[in-house]
């Protein structure tokens, strides 16, 4: 089965170029969504605001070569390694689910754009890396959804309660769920079941990438930003208008250490 470019075995049913329209469709959704949630939230007009803010307050310029030093720490560190989560278990099982959706999408588009055909051979990497990705999302997502919310954890709620926020995190879960069941039916040659679960792959798509607007999928794209807004604030001493830290660190007493912080 991880062998296996399902997307060549559908087109046998199901044309290449529709395959190849329903992933335009929504890539579409996504610019859509986004657009809408930054008119509706106004972030990035706060966001240039706030950039603007913070050049007036600038205790010192910063030269072009050391705002591209901050960038690239930033991306490399910040953004691509997710440090700000620190090292524990929520910044595993985020890492996992962010590899995993990235290299499960990548896959996908280029198995539908380049191989979506009977007639062409897929190189074997690329349905390995489809199928592991899609592991990866699942076990980052399930480890977060029934272990690590914070919610949950810390104000006593049952796993089972959802809200608006929950959207983008349980329907990339499911997609990737419903993915790998499609795949291994397809496989095995369930024709009923598979096409069952195929239309299920499909929904779960519409709702994961046409939810953008509802879920919180448009703060991949923001986060980045704010992050590298955060430190470039850093550099120059504006702070974001907030005060230097204590020069001496909080006495909490020995009461802090009884249980040590594991959920946030």
């Amino acid at each position: 089965m991880i062998l296996t470019n399902p997307f060549a075995e559908l087109s046998v049913n199901v044309p290449s170029i529709l395959m190849q329209l329903f992933v335009i469709t929504m890539i579409a959704l996504v610019i859509i969504g986004t657009v809408m949630d930054i008119i509706h939230k106004k972030n990035v007009k706060y966001f240039f605001q706030n950039a603007k803010k913070a050049k007036l307050q600038a205790k010192k310029e910063i030269s072009a070569g050391e705002k591209t030093s901050i960038v690239v720490k930033t991306v490399a560190h910040e953004i691509l390694t997710t440090s700000e989560l620190g090292a524990g278990k929520r910044r595993v099982a985020h890492l996992l689910g962010m590899y995993g959706t990235i290299i499960f999408w990548i896959s996908s588009v280029i198995m539908i754009f380049c191989y979506s055909s009977t007639n062409i051979v897929t190189p074997t990497y690329w349905p390995i890396l489809w199928h592991i990705g899609a592991l990866m999302t699942c076990l980052g997502g399930y480890w977060f959804w029934f272990f690590l919310r914070v919610d949950v954890v810390a104000e006593a709620y049952p796993w089972y309660r959802i809200i608006q926020a929950d959207l983008f995190v349980l329907a990339l879960i499911i997609t990737s769920t419903l993915a790998l069941i499609w795949s291994f039916l397809q496989f095995s040659n369930i024709n009923v079941w598979d096409t069952l679960f195929l239309a299920l792959f499909g929904i779960s798509n519409l709702v994961l990438f046409g939810g953008v607007y509802w879920s919180k999928f448009a703060h991949m794209f923001y986060k980045p930003g704010a992050a590298i807004q955060k430190n470039l604030a850093e550099a120059d001493g504006s702070r974001d208008n907030l005060p230097l830290p204590s020069d001496k660190p909080k006495q909490f007493g020995l009461g802090i250490k009884r249980e040590s912080p594991k959920h946030y």
